[in-house]
């Protein structure tokens, strides 16, 4: 199960971090990612981040302003969002594959999102 939280409203140029906590025992076998999807949008991929947290991914879109990294004795991968825009305004999702190193589409699990908004 993949419990995320942090997000809320806030200012443009302003920054969030995101988290997503795992239950189980078997995070360090999830290859982690974010998801995002807005309104009268399909859900899109964001930035991803391998089992070991040495390899990451990020989509065009936020390459330079998003962090993504993740604490494997924690059981959490988080999402650090700096210079927001209003086109981020969307639900985040984290999601979960099982053994991979990049989780870019059909992840085997998704968190239940949490909004974010990003006020101009």
């Amino acid at each position: 199960q993949l419990q995320a939280s942090g997000g809320g409203l806030v200012q443009a140029g302003g920054s969030l971090r995101l988290s997503c906590a795992a239950s189980g025992r078997t995070f360090s076998i999830l290859g982690m990612a974010w998801f995002r999807q807005a309104p009268g949008k399909e859900r899109e991929f964001i930035a991803t981040i391998g089992r070991s947290g040495g390899s990451t991914l990020y989509a065009d879109s936020v390459k330079g302003r998003f962090g993504i990294s993740r604490d494997n004795a924690k059981n959490t991968v988080y999402l650090q969002m700096n210079s927001l825009k209003s086109e981020d305004t969307a639900i985040y999702y984290c999601a979960a594959r099982r053994y991979a190193d990049y989780v870019i589409r059909s992840p085997d699990y998704w968190g239940q999102g949490t909004q974010v908004t990003v006020s101009s």
